[in-house]
């Protein structure tokens, strides 16, 4: 059982992918709606959620939990990784999704000018700045952040007039420094992931989140068979710590199916 863990709804971004390139394995995703954004929210208390959301998820059958958030694998990964898991669940692991998107522009043959879209709490945190210079320190980042995105998603209005013209003035400071590269640092903005392509023109590569972390987690799997165990009959199962008609209206419009989500406490 694979766990995706998200503050929300952009998560989904990353699992639609996830389950089109491995359909082979059983998921439960997680949404913490109830407490989204995290974006601007203390370390402390994104340590705490997180925590609260590997427990639920590890007690639920989880061996590998994917961090579908970038603000929680900024803030809250690498404590879990050394510390947490090693005293309560030893074997198992949670894998962020930082590395793997910089890990992709390392790869490009064109990316000295990066630029990178994300939460206040993940700019701040300068996790992405940190992660570039550790694999590429020629590498120019420049960070921007977003604050009103991620409310505005969560409240279904990614294409409402006033997200476009918030787009527009946050896009703006990136297109003036002659970027060949964009990632997106918080996997709701896969919701406005043609807006921003659109923004940006044809000659500055928008990274697709979803595709990446996909691919990586296949690789992931096939480096570490203690987590690969696809099954016969393989399940998904949807969790929100919030309004799951709410939930399940925003999964049917990315996922493109209708999904049954349901309402979880995280204690």
């Amino acid at each position: 059982m694979i766990g995706v863990f998200d503050s929300g709804y952009g998560g989904l971004t990353i699992f639609r992918d996830i389950e089109k390139k491995l359909p082979q394995y059983s998921y439960i995703y997680l949404g913490d709606n109830a407490r989204a954004p995290y974006g601007d929210l203390s370390q402390k208390l994104i340590y705490q959620y997180s925590q609260k959301a590997v427990d639920y998820l590890m007690a639920e059958g989880c061996q590998l939990i994917i961090f579908a958030c970038n603000t929680a694998s900024a803030m809250a990964l690498r404590k879990l990784q050394q510390e947490y898991l090693p005293a309560k669940y030893p074997g198992k692991n949670v894998l962020g999704v930082i590395r793997p998107l910089v890990e992709s522009v390392v790869e490009l043959a064109q990316r000295s000018r990066v630029g990178v879209m994300a939460t206040a709490s993940t700019v701040k945190s300068e996790a992405y700045v940190n992660e570039f210079s550790h694999l590429d320190c020629s590498i120019e980042v420049f960070q921007e952040s977003c604050p009103l995105l991620v409310p505005l998603i969560e409240a279904s209005r990614e294409n409402s007039p006033e997200t476009n013209i918030i787009l527009t003035e946050y896009i703006r400071p990136l297109k003036r420094v002659g970027l060949d590269t964009v990632v997106l640092g918080c996997t709701h903005y896969g919701f406005l992931q043609e807006a921003i392509e659109k923004s940006f023109g044809v000659n500055v590569r928008v990274l697709r989140s979803g595709q990446i972390i996909a691919d990586k987690l296949a690789d992931y799997l096939k480096r570490h068979p203690e987590y690969n165990h696809p099954v016969q009959n393989p399940t998904q199962t949807f969790l929100t710590t919030g309004d799951n008609k709410k939930f399940d209206q925003a999964a049917q419009k990315f996922l493109g199916r209708a999904i049954n989500s349901l309402t979880i406490k995280l204690k």
